[in-house]
């Protein structure tokens, strides 16, 4: 009877401990799901039955744990529900959902004690590849691996002997031209070969710097391979027309290369084992399943548990006491929607502004799915003395929570096959902001082949004007959980530069639109 009761209390403090994690992460772990629609985290949907089957592999060495539990466990859940529930306030979901992690590691600690990390350490951090990466992350990795993929599939096009000019991203092959957009990045390759990546390397066994070599390689290797596709799509467009960059055939060229990624990835562990291993054959250095390690098993004992007969230890019966006061606390947070201040809407800017003159060039439709902003004005601005237009551009977002995020010009302009020279941050001493302070912008000058351009730009968020990208991104966080607000904009001026527009003639121009343009602001981007 006691054994039963036993099974009985640890079966109902895991549905309670179940039901608890749901309430305190729902919106999280629905948030992770719902990006594992997205072709880049499709894999997402396997790791945690990935995670789960390595476990139960190791259920006969868990049984025979002695359940000591930890204190460390219960440190660990405390660290894991105050990020969690800041995560919740600010409704940032990365937080969200590492606090999750952090928990359910701070659990089987407080359960089985510290020692149990040596078995269930790879499905806890394996679990880690279900998470999607931040926006802003993302967005940065997307544009640096389109333009490298770019490069490497025109030098392939021109093995060829196929005449082909790039320009940024766009593939020019005369006929026909070729955008490396984002979905060509190579992220969705990326992620879920790391992911397999990481879990090839557990399963060899060998010296630790080869698994790490096996892991660091699925970078090359998609790079590689996605530069191949890329070329290979040029090499059929240009043969046979551009429906070969189209539809069916396209989604099928990537489930193509990504089979071709594995076997490069197997083809390289074989050979490391080959080389380096020569007395062992590759069925004896991989072996799918978990590794246990030799462990001192001891039979439970009531000295380590709770002084009750049921024997749950502890600090784990205090992990499930914290996690029901957590949960509770959580049904009374306010449900935390982004606060939308009022404002205008940029089709209401003015385009006639003291002596400048405005003409509206709009986006195309693309740009604006990719940008995901919730307004926005691109104009150009010109005086009847100037020799050229200063091109206005301002994308404000409502909110930067679930993936709609502001897109620094760092990233974009490389993708557009501009070069950045001198980045410097420059003071704009004739304008003052609402706290006081002068205008602080980011100041480069952009070149493409012979063209060149002077371009200034800042984050306008919040009544913060900010030049760093990372500080924007804490100052996203600290508004989201004390002021439930995540809205923002990006201001960039652009002014081409030529014989008869020098670059101090061009920072004229741009400082004289910012004195007349940019108080006007506020209206339209809230402080």
């Amino acid at each position: 009877m006691v054994a039963l009761n036993k099974k009985s209390l640890l079966i109902l403090s895991s549905c309670v401990i179940g039901i608890c994690l749901l309430l305190i992460f729902d919106k999280g772990l629905v948030f992770t799901v719902e990006q594992w629609e997205r072709d880049e985290y499709s894999h997402g949907y396997l790791i945690p039955f990935i995670s789960g089957w390595l476990v139960w592999e190791s259920r006969a060495t868990l049984a025979k744990l002695t359940h000591t539990g930890s204190w460390g466990g219960l440190a660990v859940v405390v660290l894991g529900l105050i990020l969690g529930l800041m995560g919740k306030l600010s409704s940032l979901f990365i937080i969200t959902q590492y606090a999750f992690l952090m928990v359910l590691s701070g659990l089987c600690v407080a359960f089985w004690g510290r020692g149990v990390m040596r078995i269930l350490w790879f499905p806890l951090t394996y679990l880690d590849f279900m998470i999607p990466v931040p926006p802003f992350l993302y967005n940065n990795l997307s544009s640096n691996l389109q333009l490298i993929s770019s490069d490497l599939g025109v030098a392939i096009i021109r093995l060829f002997d196929i005449s082909v000019h790039l320009e940024g991203n766009v593939i020019d092959l005369g006929a026909y031209q070729l955008q490396v957009v984002e979905a060509c990045s190579g992220l969705r390759y990326l992620f879920p070969l790391a992911s397999f990546g990481f879990l090839c390397a557990y399963f060899f066994r060998a010296p630790f710097w080869m698994r790490t070599v096996i892991f660091l390689s699925t970078v090359p290797i998609t790079i590689l391979m996605n530069s191949f596709r890329i070329a290979m799509i040029g090499i059929l467009v240009d043969n046979f027309g551009i429906a070969q960059a189209e539809g069916f055939l396209h989604d099928f060229e990537g489930w193509v290369i990504f089979i071709g990624c594995l076997a490069l990835l197997f083809v390289e562990m074989w050979l490391l084992t080959r080389w380096f291993i020569k007395h062992k054959q590759f069925s004896d250095v991989f072996v799918v399943g978990i590794s246990i390690p030799d462990l001192p098993v001891q039979l439970p004992s009531n000295k380590h548990v709770m002084g009750m007969s049921l024997g749950l230890p502890a600090s784990y019966a205090a992990c499930c006491g914290l996690l029901l006061v957590a949960s509770t606390f959580s049904l009374y947070l306010d449900d935390r929607q982004d606060l939308s201040p009022s404002r205008r809407h940029f089709v209401n800017f003015p385009l006639q502004i003291n002596e400048w003159k405005g003409i509206e060039v709009g986006m195309e439709q693309k740009y604006i799915d990719t940008l995901q902003f919730d307004d926005y004005i691109i104009a150009n601005y010109a005086r009847l003395t100037d020799t050229a237009p200063v091109n206005f551009y301002v994308a404000y977002y409502s909110s930067q929570r679930q993936g709609a995020s502001v897109h620094s010009p760092k990233s974009c302009l490389p993708g557009d096959g501009w070069l950045m020279g001198d980045f410097e941050q420059k003071v704009i001493p004739s304008v003052t902001m609402p706290n006081g302070q002068p205008l602080m912008v980011n100041r480069v000058v952009i070149s493409k082949g012979d063209a060149k351009q002077l371009v200034y730009y800042w984050f306008q968020q919040r009544g913060r004007i900010i030049t760093n990208e990372y500080l924007a991104k804490w100052f996203l966080f600290w508004d989201a959980l004390t002021r439930k607000r995540t809205d923002g904009a990006l201001v960039r001026l652009v002014i081409p530069l030529n014989e008869t527009q020098t670059v101090v003639q061009g920072d004229q121009t741009l400082d004289a639109f910012i004195q007349a343009g940019i108080p006007l602001l506020p209206d339209y981007v809230p402080n």
